[in-house]
């Protein structure tokens, strides 16, 4: 007698485990990251834009746009001119703070702090071998 498979679906993909579909909600360069800033409360575009440092304006459309259809967060629409959009976490995304915060102190231990306005480790280090 072969083992019973159990499959998880979420928005009509199947996955093998709770992990593998978990992950897969929040996966990608820049979804971390935006589920942080959006932690703090809620942001606009512009806000967002600028606290990640690096990612441009077609990637985060993109990534809010994958967070907001899988229910993590939310788009509020306010009517008035100039446009006013601000995003937040829902419920959903409000329940993914205890993980992500597990995974930040996890990966705390492997970071090694660097100023802004500093060389990179690597450099540094380079640099003082010479």
């Amino acid at each position: 007698m072969e083992p019973q498979v159990i499959r998880y679906e979420f928005n009509g993909k199947q996955y093998q485990c709770p992990i593998e579909l978990a992950v897969s909600l929040f996966s990608g360069k820049w979804k971390t990251t935006i589920i942080c800033k959006l932690m703090e409360g809620k942001k606009r575009y512009g806000e967002l834009k600028k606290l990640i440092v690096g990612i441009n304006h077609k990637m985060l459309a993109e990534q809010l746009r994958e967070l907001e259809d899988a229910g993590i967060i939310s788009r509020e629409v306010y009517p008035v001119v100039p446009p006013k959009v601000e995003y937040a976490l829902t419920e959903l995304g409000d329940q993914l703070k205890p993980a992500i915060q597990l995974l930040q102190q996890w990966g705390r231990q492997f970071q090694i702090p660097v100023s802004v306005d500093s060389p990179s480790p690597v450099s540094a280090q380079s640099s003082a071998d010479r």
